[in-house]
């Protein structure tokens, strides 16, 4: 089962410690979303969520999220108290906080230069900035990153 950006979203800005100074601002929500999904994909053969991941000029972008989120601008993302946090079932709930620790501890520049790096950026973007990375590029890719 997929879930919507917006609940996966929502569990990544819960889960940065802002009791320790950390934040997330949307350029970093992002990237996370970017990682999140890819590493799904390579591991579960199918997307932890339905909507498209596009080839931004800084990097891979939920258009859906990214409108949501905008009006925080540059900033820290504020969750509402009353927000409901998404519960995922244990083996994925374990693989979102494994990438979470993995990735969450890169700034959101440090993560927009890694995914300029990688292939489903540079090869969408290059051929049609904008355009959306598909999932078999996704899966290929991240089933080259995972250690199993």
């Amino acid at each position: 089962m997929s879930y919507s950006v917006i609940d996966i979203a929502n569990k990544v800005i819960a889960n940065t410690d802002i009791n320790q100074g950390e934040t997330i601002s949307n350029l970093k929500l992002q990237k996370m979303l970017y990682y999140l999904q890819g590493f799904f994909i390579a591991a579960y053969d199918k997307k932890l969520f339905n909507e498209p991941i596009e080839a931004w000029q800084y990097g891979p972008v939920v258009r859906e999220a990214y409108l949501h989120f905008k009006v925080f601008g540059h900033g820290a993302i504020i969750l509402e108290e009353q927000e409901e946090i998404l519960n995922l079932p244990a083996d994925e709930e374990d693989f979102f906080c494994e990438v979470m620790k993995e990735y969450g501890q890169f700034s959101a520049i440090k993560l927009m230069n890694m995914t300029h790096e990688e292939l489903p950026w540079k090869k969408t973007f290059y051929e049609n900035p904008q355009g959306e990375i598909s999932y078999e590029l996704l899966k290929e890719y991240f089933k080259t990153q995972i250690d199993y």
